[in-house]
């Protein structure tokens, strides 16, 4: 059976150093896709989940969950991961395509070659969104989050939340539409 979330915070409050690691390894992968969606490189995403984790880690015995843990830590990530965008300025839109698995290798290199072209057609296509559509997108698509959930770890209106992703994937598809294989 597997200890809720609650249960980690609760134990995690009272001191235990395993609640904390079991947190840090039950959300990796997803906080790391996230971070990876919206920083220029792969190191940068783990100083990133690093840090939210030392915030996260000083609050014990006083930490209080509101809504989901998945949520506020995705929502950390993607805050910390948007200061050190600002912090360097214009933010890399390769970061997305680094959220997902790489593609298979091909043995064909005329195979290879479509799956660099369209990667980077896609890339291309990501850099002319907002932030904060990427932001939303990489919350809802990479991290699982609902709208309502990120609306409410924003305190933005889950109108604001939906309106941007609709925007976000409106114009990704309109930019795409006929450059990628479906």
């Amino acid at each position: 059976m597997q200890i809720t979330d609650r249960l980690l915070i609760r134990r995690f409050n009272a001191g235990d150093r395993h609640a904390l690691r079991r947190i840090y390894e039950k959300y990796k992968p997803d906080l790391l896709s996230v971070a990876r969606a919206l920083l220029k490189d792969s190191t940068a995403a783990e100083d990133v989940l690093h840090d939210v984790f030392v915030t996260f880690a000083s609050q014990a015995g006083r930490f209080t969950l509101k809504g989901s843990l998945k949520g506020y830590l995705a929502i950390c990530m993607a805050n910390r991961a948007r200061n050190v965008n600002r912090r360097a300025g214009r933010a890399d839109p390769e970061r997305l395509a680094r959220g997902r698995p790489e593609p298979s290798q091909h043995p064909d290199c005329s195979e290879a070659a479509g799956d660099a072209e369209q990667r980077r057609i896609m890339i291309s296509a990501l850099d002319q969104l907002s932030e904060e559509q990427r932001c939303v997108i990489a919350l809802h698509v990479l991290s699982s989050l609902s709208f309502r959930e990120i609306a409410r770890q924003t305190r933005q209106s889950i109108n604001t939340i939906q309106s941007r992703y609709r925007y976000g994937l409106k114009k990704l598809r309109s930019l795409l539409d006929g450059q990628v294989e479906r």
